[in-house]
């Protein structure tokens, strides 16, 4: 389902390609700065290590304005579309550096491919945060995950359990319902913290979801593939719980590695320091989307589209003032 973009050829020798914008990130902030860079004219490229972003694996998406329902993949592809209809260039590839080259900057990327540009918005979104358990990063894929909309269909009709007490695990149970029967959500609170529809729709499904309250997963047992997972505190008279698969949904972090890389400001949250425009600590570097905290937790597809579109307009009135000196 999820195809790789078609990438851009480099030229012949080799030399970096130039660009007014580039966009790095492919999500709802990246995708709709390009369609506003598109409207603006501006010779634009989208560099995409994971097309979509957290919005493709999201599943059905019902609280986009004037889509009442879609699939959060169809979504970011829609915005790709419209971003490539206006003229955005998208290449597959992960950026490994950035270097300012006096007013402009140098991108690379790990394929090897180079791109110099007046202006960068960085849209790099975050990564989910892990437990930090001992086999945890072993037992990824075995019966470990980080998206039940993505991987809970793996284990239709066993039990599984989620971790996190936020609206994304609430979620995450809602969607796996459709194919588990029996989900435990374990969360270290006393109550979750999801919005209301998510939570009525997980009422819905009585003793489908049991939620632990006050408890966490302590320990993960198994090598080649997760055999049990033990809680902190006993539960029902055992801290183990006979579960096929754990989710763990307890949000994620701003990737701020290439930010780092040029020196941006920060906030105290560790993400990148903007102003209203969108616009960082360096002249002709914007950033977008969950790598950015303008609206604090409020981190939606609404939101991250439209930082998208202000960071481009602050772009293209950059580049315009470019042009008159």
């Amino acid at each position: 389902m999820h195809k790789k973009i078609q990438q851009i050829p480099q030229n012949s020798a080799n030399t970096p390609l130039t660009y007014s914008l580039i966009i790095i990130g492919a999500g709802a902030a990246g995708l709709a700065a390009a369609v506003y860079a598109g409207r603006y004219l501006l010779k634009t490229l989208v560099i995409s290590y994971e097309f979509g972003g957290q919005t493709a694996w999201g599943g059905k998406i019902e609280n986009y304005p004037a889509i009442k329902s879609i699939d959060g993949y169809e979504l970011m592809k829609a915005m790709k579309e419209q971003a490539v209809a206006l003229g955005a260039s998208i290449v597959d590839g992960k950026v490994s550096a950035i270097s300012a080259k006096g007013e402009c900057y140098l991108v690379e990327t790990e394929q090897g491919q180079q791109y110099q540009t007046d202006a960068i918005i960085l849209a790099t979104g975050a990564a989910r945060r892990r437990l930090g358990l001992a086999n945890e990063k072993e037992l990824t894929g075995k019966g470990v995950h980080y998206c039940a909309t993505c991987d809970a269909p793996f284990y239709s009709g066993k039990a599984i359990a989620i971790v996190g007490g936020g609206d994304a695990s609430v979620k995450g149970a809602n969607l796996a319902a459709e194919y588990v029967n029996k989900i435990y959500l374990v969360t270290r609170d006393q109550e979750l913290r999801a919005e209301p529809f998510n939570l009525e729709q997980l009422n819905k499904l009585g003793d489908k979801v049991e939620v632990i309250y006050g408890n966490e997963v302590s320990e993960l047992a198994g090598s080649q593939k997760l055999k049990r997972v033990l809680l902190k505190n006993e539960f029902a008279g055992s801290r183990e719980l006979k579960v096929a698969a754990l989710f763990i949904e307890i949000g994620a972090d701003p990737d701020i590695a290439l930010a780092k890389q040029l020196d941006l400001a920060l906030d105290e949250h560790q993400h990148i320091k903007t102003d209203n425009m969108l616009r960082t600590s360096k002249t002709g570097v914007y950033a977008a989307g969950d790598v950015v905290n303008l609206f604090g937790k409020f981190k939606q597809d609404i939101t991250a589209a439209a930082m998208g579109a202000v960071a481009a307009t602050a772009a293209y009135e950059y580049l315009g003032s470019l042009e008159k000196k």
